[in-house]
């Protein structure tokens, strides 16, 4: 078997995918009534690829592993884009042989915004990278959303958090706005290097952790948001709502420094302030 293959994540990521697929989308006809399973079945996407329903059937399993043009085959069949192409060809360990991964090298906060950052005292503040990754952030942005220290530093995104962190989750009171907001932005970075391995990775691997994740990429919506409102639910001060702003430097436009903030006087900002203290206090 090849390096680097997973045949497990492999298997989870073709099921995944003839699942959120209509037999009208892939020309076969739609007979009507109550399916058993949802989207394609397997026997389906076997016919479609040429092979037999026992070879497919073990591919998901994970019992065998695939040739180059057999993964081209169920590209083709299940309409995968290049992100999601260039996935399928990672989990079965032949990413040099898609044609489309380029891994870029880690990315660091810029000092000017480090900088920045580190004299926000009563305001959280994170700076963001490509992909979202979490690149630095200060203490008030850790006690509000979550210690990324104790996150791995590969783990470490902002997206992949606000999908697969229950705390992080719970957060937002508008769950689903913000995420979409995210998946949009995601998809705009997407649009400008569609050939970022780890982006790659990552809209893989949550296309098949999350249902909702798979659903709005495959839309393929964009946005460019800068700034917002965002209601919140903390553990430490309870319920407020802060404002929102992604400041992005004119010396590059692939980190942009995200701060909350609240109106001096206001209940948001009192709490704010709470637990700016709470952070700094003796235990």
């Amino acid at each position: 078997m090849n390096n680097g293959a997973r045949p497990g994540e492999l298997g989870a990521f073709l099921k995944a995918r003839r699942a959120g697929l209509s037999p009208r989308t892939v020309g076969l006809p739609d007979a009507g009534g109550r399916r058993r399973v949802a989207g394609l079945r397997r026997e389906e996407v076997a016919e479609l690829a040429q092979i037999s329903m026992d070879q497919y059937t073990r591919l998901e399993q994970g019992r065998i592993h695939p040739s180059a043009p057999l993964l081209d085959a169920l590209a083709r069949v299940l309409h995968l884009d290049d992100e999601q192409r260039a996935h399928m060809f990672s989990l079965a360990g032949h990413a040099g042989d898609s044609g489309q991964s380029v891994r870029r090298p880690a990315q660091r906060a810029r000092p000017r915004l480090l900088r920045v950052l580190e004299d926000l005292h009563t305001s959280p503040a994170m700076i963001l990278g490509r992909r979202m990754d979490v690149l630095a952030w200060n203490a008030l942005a850790a006690e509000l959303v979550t210690d990324f220290s104790k996150i791995p530093e590969k783990n470490r995104n902002f997206l992949r958090l606000l999908f697969t962190d229950p705390a992080v989750r719970d957060l937002y009171a508008d769950w689903e706005v913000v995420a979409r907001a995210c998946v949009a932005h995601l998809c705009s970075e997407a649009a400008r290097d569609p050939h970022d391995a780890r982006l790659l990775a990552l809209v893989g691997q949550l296309s098949v952790q999350d249902p909702d994740f798979r659903t709005w990429w495959a839309a393929r919506h964009v946005t460019a948001r800068g700034a917002g409102v965002q209601r919140l639910r903390h553990p430490v001060v309870g319920e407020m709502t802060l404002d929102w702003d992604a400041l992005v430097p004119t010396t590059g436009a692939d980190q942009r420094l995200v701060v909350w903030s609240a109106e001096s006087g206001t209940q948001a900002h009192d709490k704010l302030l709470i637990l700016a203290s709470w952070r700094t206090s003796p235990e």
